[in-house]
């Protein structure tokens, strides 16, 4: 046994006390999972036609739209993974608070409005306008169904990793069963309830999410007194690294390397937001582009305050917490904020550590049932609207058909999650979902941007920016330590990690934007100035918009 699982006696109390307390804990996770269920097949009634089932029926107000915005972003990596990273990494932990909060600043002024303006139902209705459908949807469908898989593996592991600790399951085949479930439920959610049941979950899970975050924040500081130099000097002392623990440098400051990935992982949350599927569908489901705008404002109030309190959250936990004992519940940190819960409740074996950490958990739980179900909508729907319909139907399927594709769609996306999610189940999931972040801002955002502002850009150079962004950053990712060479990789036992950089945006991301200023300029189509000019007015008025 490693040092680090030596340290073993809060992780084996956080067992315990879970073992006493565990009807009280079944009883409150049952309580979440029955009342989003009953959500979505209430939404799943009122769910009529494609546009109910793609868009919500384009029916929520801007602050409606800004609660389910927040609750897509705020997921199992913004808990738990970076509450993991603070506690185990400090000031460089903290980076990826910054870097996610600042990305929705991008999102704002680039994407939102005018992508709500320009589409329908998914990205590839932007890129379709003004290019041939079949291939530039083709790629819109396979690049939103790759960024949403990568992102579905951070939930499914932030899922199994934290079903298994209140449940005291260690056993592989017990956690891989945990993450068949969390898959199970999703299709259940997406099939059932559509955009409707998914917006209503996501606001339901905003809400709890907040007020449980606030209450552990406020815990933590009135253990501190309300004192945060306090806070951080017993987690520097606690954490045994020092001074070091609040200033850069801890996780990317040693080599050249990691500094070097620091920038990569900089990059990729900056930009990444802007890319990502699941968030950009989120603006079709408003009526209007001044209600776009007023969601979007919305989402970056709530997600702000919700990132400022992951520093308490992540360095109250490390003050709490033993490093040691952290690692030996999960090697990347993602039980950092459960176990943090139930030691600020009154530790192991007390009813308030127990209740607290039983809250903090399920609210942690409907916050992954609810951002894969967005997830799965997301590329889902990218089927069926882009390659179902419009590419394999050539325009001809009915509305019944299309949802119907995407439904089917759901269960083999589920069904893949679940399997990659198994193998993916040690990895910190703020890192994982930092890899989301990269292929979208690899693969999508430079398509977005060039085809809503640049009026020489073409289909060529549409298909060699996803296509090339999308290659680059997944080999990069398959052949990183991510995958294997390290304790903490998908395949600890392998070496195949010839690219040294955990996050490949560095070179993935000038890549995608290269790719597709080059594909145009070397392409013999000439562009549709007309359409440009159309899709220009359209994106910036809002006028003829759906």
């Amino acid at each position: 046994m490693s040092a680090a699982h030596a340290a073993y006696p809060t992780v084996q109390l956080a067992a315990e006390g879970a073992s006493e307390h565990r009807p009280l804990i079944i009883t409150l996770f049952a309580c979440f999972v029955v009342a989003t269920l009953f959500i979505t097949v209430w939404a799943g009634r009122q769910t009529k036609d494609a546009s109910d089932f793609y868009a919500g029926g384009r029916q929520f107000t801007g602050f409606q739209n800004g609660l389910a915005v927040s609750g897509d972003y705020m997921s199992a990596a913004s808990f738990l993974g970076i509450a993991g990273a603070i506690a185990l990494f400090g000031y460089d932990g903290f980076l990826y608070s910054i870097g996610f909060l600042v990305a929705w600043l991008v999102a704002l002024l680039l994407v939102a409005e005018p992508l709500r303006n320009s589409g329908r139902y998914t990205m590839g209705d932007v890129l379709a306008y003004r290019m041939r459908q079949r291939p530039v949807r083709t790629a819109a469908g396979a690049s939103t169904i790759v960024v949403s898989i990568f992102y579905l593996l951070a939930q499914m592991a932030g899922a199994g990793v934290l079903v298994s600790l209140l449940l005291g399951i260690t056993s592989d085949g017990g956690k891989i069963a945990i993450v068949a479930l969390v898959g199970l439920l999703m299709i259940v959610y997406v099939t059932i309830g559509g955009m409707k049941g998914t917006t209503w979950v996501q606001m339901v899970k905003a809400v709890l999410l907040i007020a449980g975050t606030v209450l552990i924040t406020f815990l933590i500081l009135l253990k501190f007194h309300f004192n945060l130099s306090d806070l951080l000097g017993t987690a520097a002392e606690n954490s045994g690294k020092g001074k070091a623990f609040l200033e850069p440098g801890l996780k990317y400051g040693a080599t050249s390397t990691s500094k070097l990935d620091f920038i990569s992982l900089g990059i990729a949350l900056v930009l990444g937001t802007a890319g990502l599927p699941h968030i950009l569908i989120r603006f079709y489901t408003v009526p209007t582009a001044k209600a776009a705008r007023k969601s979007v404002n919305w989402a970056i109030g709530i997600i702000g305050a919700f990132y400022l309190m992951t520093i308490v959250l992540g360095f109250g936990a490390a003050a709490i917490l033993k490093p040691g004992d952290i690692i030996a519940s999960n090697k990347a940190g993602n039980t950092a904020a459960p176990l943090a819960a139930l030691e600020i409740g009154g530790g192991s074996g007390s009813t308030g550590g127990a209740i607290l950490l039983a809250v903090i958990s399920a609210v942690a739980f409907a916050t992954i049932l609810a951002v894969v179900a967005g997830l799965t909508l997301a590329s889902s729907s990218s089927f069926a609207h882009d390659i179902y319909a419009n590419v394999i139907r050539k325009g001809r399927a009915t509305e019944k058909e299309e949802v119907r594709a995407a439904k089917w769609a759901t269960v083999a996306i589920g069904i893949v999650s679940i399997g990659l999610g198994a193998l993916a189940r040690d990895l910190n999931v703020a890192g994982l979902v930092a890899l989301a972040f990269a292929v979208a801002a690899s693969a999508n955002l430079p398509t977005i941007l060039y085809s809503l502002f640049w009026k020489r850009f073409t289909t060529q150079g549409a298909l060699w920016s996803i296509y090339g962004g999308l290659a680059s950053s997944v080999l990069l990712v398959l052949f990183s330590p991510v995958v294997s060479s390290k304790p903490t990789s998908m395949f600890p036992d392998a070496d195949f990690a010839w690219f040294p950089l955990e996050n490949p945006g560095l070179i993935s991301i000038p890549l995608g934007f290269l790719l597709g200023w080059l594909g145009s300029l070397l392409s013999k189509e000439e562009p549709d100035k007309g359409k440009y000019a159309e899709l220009e007015v359209k994106s910036l008025t809002g006028v003829g918009a759906h």
